[in-house]
């Protein structure tokens, strides 16, 4: 649910954020350690490499379990718990068997609720089972693309794939970007959708908050040099001249080019590519 704040000051007047129950407890202390941030530098050049991170918040760095390869033990759902590493919110797991374990928690999921892992377990948001054993039109997030690798696929808040078929060993999955791509049927996943969706519609309201989440200011490149950017320079408000589209500050194009290698190997895997 988003809650509107008060227009107590200039901070607070546009600002807009996510309100939902969450569990008022510490993150656990073995599942929750400190780590480096790289910040947007390379590790070999320490020179920067992804522009505007930096400076922020500390954080612990919560060990998710995206394998979930406890089959056919059932677990409780102990806590749902806020991740700043993340835009999705996380639950701890608490094991019949004593151990306890983070998990990416799916949308409408409560605490107290039992969730289960295992190749062919019952249909239930938060179980995890094989794409292969999956009816065909079912939401599912956590997805692996390698057998035994663990999720890589759908994992960001409020967003689900869904089953079109499984035949011959391979299933067809539509991806929430509207591709669709085949996976090995024998692949796991997790029923059911990401949770916070109402992640995107948050309105930051002011640049200090920004800041807080380790985001560094973003200058346009028309506000710039011509020396500084392709489109920078101009007498007042300019557009970006005779070039074909926008470019990067290194005269790359940029906004709907395609940047996928044309011989990938997993390319043979994809059925449809993704909305523009």
């Amino acid at each position: 649910m988003l809650k509107k704040s008060k227009p107590t000051s200039p901070g607070t007047r546009q600002l807009i954020k996510v309100k939902a129950a969450l569990s008022k407890k510490e993150p656990e202390k073995k599942l929750a350690f400190s780590h480096f941030r790289r910040q947007g530098r390379s590790q070999s050049s320490g020179r920067i490499t992804v522009r505007h991170k930096g400076g922020g918040h500390k954080r612990l760095y919560r060990l998710i379990d995206f394998k979930r390869d406890k089959f056919n033990i059932p677990a409780k759902v102990v806590s749902v718990e806020y991740d700043p590493n993340r835009n999705c919110f996380i639950n701890l797991l608490n094991y019949k068997d004593g151990d306890k374990r983070y998990i990416l928690a799916p949308e409408g999921i409560k605490i107290g609720e039992e969730v289960i892992s295992g190749e062919n377990v019952t249909l239930k948001i938060g179980n995890r089972l094989k794409i292969k054993n999956i009816p065909v039109g079912t939401s599912i997030h956590d997805v692996e693309m390698l057998p035994g690798h663990g999720g890589i696929l759908v994992r960001s808040a409020g967003s689900a794939a869904q089953v079109m078929a499984v035949e011959g060993g391979y299933a067809q999955i539509k991806m929430p970007s509207g591709e669709i791509r085949m996976l090995k049927e024998d692949c796991y996943a997790s029923v059911g959708q990401i949770s916070n969706p109402e992640y995107s519609a948050q309105i930051i309201s002011k640049a200090g908050r920004s800041r807080w989440l380790g985001i560094r200011p973003t200058v346009r490149g028309s506000a710039m040099n011509p020396v500084d950017h392709p489109h920078g320079g101009g007498e007042g408000r300019a557009p970006i001249g005779l070039r074909r589209g926008p470019k990067t500050p290194w005269g790359k194009q940029a906004r709907g080019v395609k940047t996928r290698r044309d011989k990938k190997w997993s390319s043979r895997f994809i059925l449809q590519r993704r909305n523009k």
